[in-house]
């Protein structure tokens, strides 16, 4: 089996081909017609003098490359292939960044260019986080998402990109296509390029040329190493704490409809205590983005961008649950409050809801699950346990062992979602080899982090709470407040360090990187 090198050679010998002799004048479009790219793997050689042309073009630092030369091998010896691929942005029919984008920095062209506003960019990532081919790359210094949008700027004067006229071999080229046709069938035959995510599920439109009889067992040459991803801090915090403010507005709402304070109305502090943890949250998500001074661009996209939904109803639910605290403050009649609270209520259930779909994506398998929306909402347990702290503070003692046993219930169904999390991660299908990825990452990076998590979880969760409904019941009421504020902060550590795995355990779907530099992060 010949080596793409000798495939190189031959091919120029058959044909009489010289290098650089690919037409590298655009190709008109006629009605109904886009632009694409066409990637021949049988005549890369890996020079990568596609990717420095792209650099240098574009004047992208060295660590920033929106084309890249991913390396895979297979076969068995001696009857081997070490093949190549040089992707940039497929220019999707239906592109994930697109829809996922908050502020609608992604327009999708007529000629099929699927370009970025870089000036419309809050740097929120979260492209980077939709594209199952790790396209979009986050620029540190200018604080945004770049990519390539296939070099417009050549195409308008009628010349190709320019990793087209630098390729040597001809390997890459702009080609016109009807992508009607292209998605009848031709996709699946000509779209799909080993270790990539099948091009239906964002309709790609790159066209690929593969080696004949291509064996069946090619891998990505990196795949021996892994590395955990981003902590996400903010995150962590913001989606933590947020959650925990809809537990805690849940109880309050439950004492106000099932009257648990005994008659008493609940105290304006107590509405204010299930505030604070969103009032907190919600600005620590800014630190997140990259200009963070354009954060309220983020609820630009409600059409289609759940990021967007989360955002304004988060910001309706904080909003809401502040204008409740000023009704007990200023004694409004309870049936306003009442309304209001079932307003507030909603507006947190589907924010939290909206945060959950974020996470519902096909390029990061260990988070397009199930639990991840039950485990979201399973955190609601801590602020019903801060709840109790405050009840316990403020003299509302009828209303405490109600409360306690309210958050133990979510608390157990936590525990078990958490369960379910980490056993299904050995769960066969599509996707099943990143999750034992992130089985590995938990296994070899963060053993202590998951035991942290599970001793936390059972000490502040259910054995602080438990004996504090023990003391509750014997009148120590100066002890359970002790137990709970202890049961709150160590439910509230467990939390955030699941969170926190959350994130670094993340294994994204993406092209194949080089022996030694691994894939674009």
């Amino acid at each position: 089996m010949q080596t793409p090198l000798e495939s190189f050679i031959t091919h120029k010998a058959e044909t009489g081909m010289q290098c650089g002799s690919y037409s590298i004048d655009l190709p008109e479009l006629k009605e109904g017609e886009q632009y694409r790219f066409h990637f021949d793997a049988t005549a890369c050689v890996a020079c990568r003098c596609c990717e420095v042309a792209c650099n240098e073009q574009n004047n992208n630092p060295a660590e920033i490359k929106w084309r890249r030369v991913g390396e895979m091998e297979g076969g068995s010896f001696p009857e081997t292939l070490l093949m190549f691929n040089s992707m940039s942005c497929n220019h999707c029919i239906d592109p994930a960044c697109l829809k996922g984008c908050p502020t609608e920095s992604y327009i999708k062209f007529d000629n099929g260019i699927v370009f970025h506003d870089d000036d419309a960019c809050i740097g929120c990532q979260y492209c980077t986080w939709n594209c199952p081919y790790g396209v979009p790359t986050y620029h540190e210094e200018r604080k945004i998402v770049t990519k390539c949008h296939m070099c417009h700027e050549r195409l308008d004067e009628g010349q190709s990109p320019a990793c087209v006229q630098a390729c040597p071999a001809g390997a890459i080229e702009i080609e016109v296509f009807r992508p009607d046709e292209w998605l009848q069938g031709a996709i699946d035959e000509e779209g799909n390029m080993p270790d990539l995510v099948d091009a239906r599920v964002t309709n790609a439109t790159t066209r690929f040329t593969l080696p004949e009889s291509l064996p069946e067992n090619m891998t990505a040459v990196d795949d021996y190493q892994l590395k955990p991803f981003h902590s996400e801090l903010p995150l962590v915090f913001m989606t933590v704490l947020t959650q925990m403010s809809l537990g805690g507005f849940f109880a309050l709402f439950m004492g106000e409809f099932f009257t648990l304070f005994g008659g008493k109305e609940p105290d304006w502090i107590m509405a204010a205590v299930v505030m604070l943890p969103a009032a907190l949250g919600l600005p620590l998500s800014a630190l997140h983005l990259g200009r963070p001074a354009k954060a309220m661009m983020a609820m630009k996209n409600i059409k289609s961008s759940w990021l967007s939904r989360e955002a304004l109803a988060l910001g309706i639910f904080t909003g809401l649950m502040t204008a409740n605290a000023a009704l007990y403050f200023f004694g409004a009649p309870s049936f306003l409050i009442f309304f209001t609270e079932a307003l507030t209520l909603a507006a947190g259930v589907y924010g939290i809801y909206a945060q959950g779909m974020i996470y519902r994506i096909t390029a990061r398998p260990s988070w397009n699950r199930a639990t991840t929306l039950m485990k979201f909402f399973g955190v609601a347990y801590t602020g019903i346990f801060l709840l109790a702290v405050a009840a316990l503070a403020l003299g509302y003692h009828h209303a405490v062992t109600p409360m306690i046993a309210m958050g133990l219930l979510i608390a157990l169904a936590q525990g078990f979602f958490t369960f379910e999390d980490w056993r299904n991660l050995d769960k066969p299908g599509t996707y099943s080899e990143q999750l034992q990825r992130t089985k590995r990452l938990y296994r070899e990076y963060f053993p202590r982090h998951k035991r942290v998590r599970i001793a936390a979880y059972l000490a502040g969760a259910i054995i602080l709470p438990l004996l504090a409904m023990v003391t509750v019941s014997i009148g120590a009421y100066g002890v359970a407040l002790v137990l709970m504020v202890l049961a709150w902060l160590t439910a509230t550590a467990s939390e955030l360090t699941d969170r926190f795995l959350f994130y670094v355990t993340s294994v994204p779907l993406q092209m194949a990187g080089g022996f030694f530099v691994g894939k674009q992060r």
